[in-house]
Protein backbone atom coordinates (compact mmCIF):
# COMPACT_ATOMS: atom_id res chain seq x y z
CA UNK A 1 0.00 0.00 0.00
CA UNK A 2 1.50 3.14 -0.99
CA UNK A 3 1.36 5.97 2.11
CA UNK A 4 -0.06 9.24 0.23
CA UNK A 5 0.29 12.34 2.46
CA UNK A 6 -3.60 12.00 3.58
CA UNK A 7 -3.40 8.64 4.11
CA UNK A 8 -0.23 8.90 6.47
CA UNK A 9 -2.38 12.08 8.42
CA UNK A 10 -5.50 9.91 8.57
CA UNK A 11 -3.77 6.77 9.89
CA UNK A 12 -1.86 9.14 12.71
CA UNK A 13 -5.40 10.68 13.59
CA UNK A 14 -6.88 7.17 14.11
CA UNK A 15 -4.03 6.25 16.56
CA UNK A 16 -4.42 9.69 18.56
CA UNK A 17 -8.33 9.42 18.71
CA UNK A 18 -8.17 5.66 19.91
CA UNK A 19 -4.52 6.57 22.16
CA UNK A 20 -6.28 9.80 23.58
CA UNK A 21 -9.70 7.42 23.99
CA UNK A 22 -7.98 5.19 25.89
CA UNK A 23 -5.52 7.70 27.93
CA UNK A 24 -8.28 10.52 29.08
CA UNK A 25 -10.66 9.78 31.63
CA UNK A 26 -12.41 12.52 33.42
CA UNK A 27 -9.44 12.72 36.01
CA UNK A 28 -6.50 13.04 33.04
CA UNK A 29 -4.26 11.15 31.52
CA UNK A 30 -2.91 7.74 32.81
CA UNK A 31 0.18 5.74 32.26
CA UNK A 32 0.78 2.72 31.36
CA UNK A 33 3.44 1.19 32.71
CA UNK A 34 5.48 3.87 33.19
CA UNK A 35 5.94 4.41 29.78
CA UNK A 36 4.03 7.65 29.62
CA UNK A 37 1.44 6.84 27.12
CA UNK A 38 -2.06 5.35 27.44
CA UNK A 39 -3.74 3.64 30.81
CA UNK A 40 -2.91 0.65 32.51
CA UNK A 41 -4.69 -2.22 31.51
CA UNK A 42 -6.22 -2.28 35.52
CA UNK A 43 -7.27 1.23 34.82
CA UNK A 44 -9.19 -0.16 30.88
CA UNK A 45 -10.59 -2.48 32.96
CA UNK A 46 -12.18 -0.91 35.54
CA UNK A 47 -13.26 1.80 32.97
CA UNK A 48 -14.79 -0.98 31.32
CA UNK A 49 -16.50 -2.42 34.09
CA UNK A 50 -18.23 0.96 35.28
CA UNK A 51 -18.60 2.34 31.92
CA UNK A 52 -20.42 -0.36 30.08
CA UNK A 53 -21.36 -2.64 33.23
CA UNK A 54 -19.30 -5.42 32.89
CA UNK A 55 -20.21 -9.13 33.89
CA UNK A 56 -18.06 -11.22 36.13
CA UNK A 57 -17.60 -13.39 33.17
CA UNK A 58 -17.03 -10.57 30.85
CA UNK A 59 -14.23 -8.69 33.65
CA UNK A 60 -12.48 -12.14 33.39
CA UNK A 61 -12.57 -12.22 29.61
CA UNK A 62 -11.65 -8.34 29.64
CA UNK A 63 -8.44 -8.98 32.09
CA UNK A 64 -6.98 -12.08 29.95
CA UNK A 65 -7.73 -9.93 26.41
CA UNK A 66 -5.19 -7.07 27.84
CA UNK A 67 -2.88 -9.15 29.48
CA UNK A 68 -2.43 -10.86 26.66
CA UNK A 69 -1.27 -8.44 24.48
CA UNK A 70 0.25 -5.99 27.05
CA UNK A 71 4.08 -7.86 26.35
CA UNK A 72 2.84 -6.66 22.56
CA UNK A 73 2.46 -3.45 22.94
CA UNK A 74 4.90 -2.52 25.55
CA UNK A 75 7.99 -2.74 23.23
CA UNK A 76 5.87 -0.48 20.61
CA UNK A 77 5.62 2.10 23.41
CA UNK A 78 9.20 2.19 24.41
CA UNK A 79 10.27 2.67 20.67
CA UNK A 80 7.94 5.72 20.27
CA UNK A 81 9.14 6.90 23.43
CA UNK A 82 12.46 6.55 22.17
CA UNK A 83 11.58 7.98 18.27
CA UNK A 84 9.87 11.32 20.25
CA UNK A 85 13.07 12.14 22.40
CA UNK A 86 15.27 12.08 19.85
CA UNK A 87 12.97 13.73 17.42
CA UNK A 88 12.74 16.29 19.85
CA UNK A 89 16.65 16.91 20.29
CA UNK A 90 17.05 17.46 16.40
CA UNK A 91 17.72 20.69 15.84
CA UNK A 92 18.45 22.05 19.35
CA UNK A 93 21.60 22.38 18.38
CA UNK A 94 20.98 24.96 15.91
CA UNK A 95 22.11 22.50 12.96
CA UNK A 96 19.05 21.21 10.47
CA UNK A 97 19.71 17.15 9.67
CA UNK A 98 16.57 16.17 7.03
CA UNK A 99 18.06 12.86 6.38
CA UNK A 100 18.45 12.12 9.85
CA UNK A 101 14.55 13.52 10.45
CA UNK A 102 13.18 11.63 7.65
CA UNK A 103 15.26 8.55 8.79
CA UNK A 104 13.55 9.08 12.64
CA UNK A 105 10.32 9.92 10.89
CA UNK A 106 10.09 6.94 8.68
CA UNK A 107 10.68 4.60 11.48
CA UNK A 108 8.50 6.10 13.68
CA UNK A 109 5.61 5.80 11.33
CA UNK A 110 6.41 2.01 10.99
CA UNK A 111 6.49 1.78 15.08
CA UNK A 112 2.64 3.68 14.84
CA UNK A 113 1.36 1.56 12.09
CA UNK A 114 2.35 -1.51 14.33
CA UNK A 115 0.51 0.15 16.95
CA UNK A 116 -2.43 0.85 15.33
CA UNK A 117 -2.58 -3.07 13.90
CA UNK A 118 -1.96 -4.18 17.73
CA UNK A 119 -4.75 -1.16 18.86
CA UNK A 120 -7.02 -2.67 16.14
CA UNK A 121 -6.76 -6.16 17.74
CA UNK A 122 -7.12 -5.51 21.14
CA UNK A 123 -10.11 -3.43 20.38
CA UNK A 124 -11.89 -5.95 17.94
CA UNK A 125 -11.33 -8.84 20.64
CA UNK A 126 -12.88 -6.24 23.19
CA UNK A 127 -15.64 -5.75 21.55
CA UNK A 128 -16.60 -9.39 20.50
CA UNK A 129 -17.13 -9.93 24.53
CA UNK A 130 -19.67 -6.75 24.62
CA UNK A 131 -23.69 -7.58 24.70
CA UNK A 132 -24.87 -5.41 21.51
CA UNK A 133 -25.93 -2.80 24.34
CA UNK A 134 -22.78 -2.47 25.85
CA UNK A 135 -21.22 -2.29 22.02
CA UNK A 136 -24.10 0.98 21.78
CA UNK A 137 -23.11 2.50 24.95
CA UNK A 138 -19.37 2.09 24.03
CA UNK A 139 -20.15 3.85 20.68
CA UNK A 140 -21.83 6.66 22.39
CA UNK A 141 -19.07 7.08 24.03
CA UNK A 142 -16.26 7.15 21.63
CA UNK A 143 -18.47 9.37 19.27
CA UNK A 144 -18.36 12.33 22.51
CA UNK A 145 -14.80 11.55 22.65
CA UNK A 146 -14.16 12.41 19.34
CA UNK A 147 -16.50 15.21 19.12
CA UNK A 148 -14.66 16.67 22.37
CA UNK A 149 -11.49 16.02 20.16
CA UNK A 150 -12.55 17.78 17.31
CA UNK A 151 -13.59 20.78 19.06
CA UNK A 152 -10.69 21.06 21.32
CA UNK A 153 -11.65 19.74 24.37
CA UNK A 154 -9.73 17.23 24.92
CA UNK A 155 -10.51 15.07 27.31
CA UNK A 156 -14.03 13.34 27.16
CA UNK A 157 -16.12 10.80 28.91
CA UNK A 158 -13.44 8.47 29.41
CA UNK A 159 -11.01 5.87 27.65
CA UNK A 160 -12.98 3.95 24.41
CA UNK A 161 -12.38 0.79 23.79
Amino acid sequence: MQWTRNTKIAGIAAVVALAGALAISQNGPHHMGGMGFGPSPDHILAFMTDALDLTDAQQTQAKAILDKEKPTFEPLMKQIGEAHKQLQALGEDGTFDEAAVRSLANQHTQTMVELIVQMTRVKSELYAILTPAQKAKAAKIMQRHESNMMHGHGGGEGPGL
